[in-house]
């Protein structure tokens, strides 16, 4: 079946919060500074809670408290901070399309351990840019909540199959295309940055010949969904090609996902 319908309703079911949008204006305009990203991030207490819990976090690590919605600024960086009010945003999509075919606090949950293992991948591969990852990681499964919410029968219908499948082929055979990829796809609809969804729209096929950030996605969501850090070297079910775009050690996988694991909890929990 065409994706078209699923995108088309997931963008007229829900729009981006004003301040996502303004601070990506403020990014991208250079005349704008941390004091003025500050201002408008501070006019959002739920989103400011988070960015103050987040910068206080092992996931950024400073050694000292970070106090102040300015400070958390200089500590993670503009570009950290959209991205995190970018995992604001996919928890309010995500509520917007709250299905009982789901739970709820265990999707959230899997939506921030694949963006954790994606951005300590990617900071493993010392990419620039690596907090990204963090953002593309927890909403690549965006439409899997929208297929559930808006065609519940099909998406019974892949749970079955997922017992048979491998989830992105299951995915693929009964939507027309893997969850990531539809994600992709709508994200492109809500006018984000280019470099947020081009990645998701390369996963629609476990075995093609991906970019490194596609890569990366990848791998965090198969991490995740398989839960095995070492172990995913030696499944039959990941593609050669793609452990050798990694090449990562068995030691980076385990310390990856141990550290993932043991973080998303309460990084999830901070963005609820």
């Amino acid at each position: 079946m065409s994706v078209a319908p699923i995108v088309k309703f997931a963008a007229k079911s829900f729009t981006l919060p004003s301040t996502c949008v303004r601070l990506r204006s403020m990014l991208d305009d250079p005349t704008s500074g941390i004091s003025d990203l500050a201002k408008v991030m501070s006019l959002d207490p739920s989103l400011s809670a988070k960015v103050l819990k987040l910068a206080n976090s092992a996931l950024f690590r400073f050694p000292s408290e970070v106090c102040s919605v300015q400070k958390a600024l200089h500590v993670i960086g503009g570009e950290a901070a959209y991205n995190i009010s970018m995992a604001e945003t996919a928890n309010l999509a995500f509520k917007s399309f709250n299905t009982s075919l789901i739970d709820f606090d265990q999707f959230w949950h899997k939506a921030v351990l694949i963006g954790l293992i994606a951005k300590t991948l990617a900071q493993q591969k010392q990419m620039r840019g690596s907090e990204r990852f963090f953002a593309m990681g927890i909403l690549q499964n965006l439409s899997e909540l929208v297929c559930a919410n808006h065609l519940p029968e099909k998406y019974a219908n892949y749970l079955e199959l997922e017992k048979q499948k491998i989830a992105l082929q299951a995915q693929k055979d009964i939507f027309g295309a893997t969850f990531i990829n539809c994600s992709g796809m709508i994200l492109s609809t809500w006018l984000l940055p280019e470099i947020l969804w081009a990645p998701l729209l390369e996963l629609d096929d476990i075995n093609a010949e991906l970019s490194q950030d596609a890569s990366i996605l990848l791998m965090a969501n198969l991490m995740a969904t398989l839960e095995q850090g070492s172990a995913i070297l030696d499944n039959p079910l990941i593609p050669k090609s793609l452990l050798d775009e990694i090449g990562l050690s068995s030691d980076d996988y385990d310390i990856i996902y141990e550290f993932a694991t043991a973080e998303s909890l309460k990084i999830a929990s901070s963005l609820k």
